[in-house]
């Protein structure tokens, strides 16, 4: 895949995960409807791994046959990026995990892990032509 599609191919992921949140509803500090978050957090969190197989790929890191695993990711980042490993620690933690597997639902909590997939993915943007093509 190229920069530029890259780029526009894991925020497409974030936005759908956005649209999904619309749709859950919310009382309170909670989002209603369990099916549209986690749908909504592993549709965040897969945007996540576009954006970190694109940034490996561009950086030439060696891709790992089969399935990747988060430790994967992480020691791949710890060697190149603290901040984005911060980013992808906490995304893990709250959509990955938090959101998709175990429905937590809270609202300001859910924000910040889509906070912290922007932000990963807002690290592709020198190497995408500004997403523009």
């Amino acid at each position: 895949m190229n920069a530029a599609n890259s780029y526009k191919e894991a925020l497409r992921y974030v936005e759908n995960a956005k649209e999904s949140l619309k749709k859950a509803g919310k009382k309170d500090k909670f989002y209603i409807d369990d099916k549209y978050v986690k749908t909504a957090c592993g549709t965040a969190y897969s945007g996540i791994l576009v954006a970190l197989d694109f940034l490996f790929e561009h950086k030439n890191i060696q891709k790992k046959k089969g399935r990747k695993s988060i430790e994967y990711y992480q020691s791949n980042l710890a060697n190149m990026n603290k901040k984005l490993l911060n980013y992808l620690n906490d995304g893990y933690e709250i959509l990955h995990l938090y959101g998709y597997y175990d429905g937590g639902k809270n609202i300001n909590l859910i924000k910040t892990g889509m906070d912290d997939a922007v932000s990963i993915i807002s690290a592709l943007k020198p190497y995408s032509s500004n997403g523009v093509k």
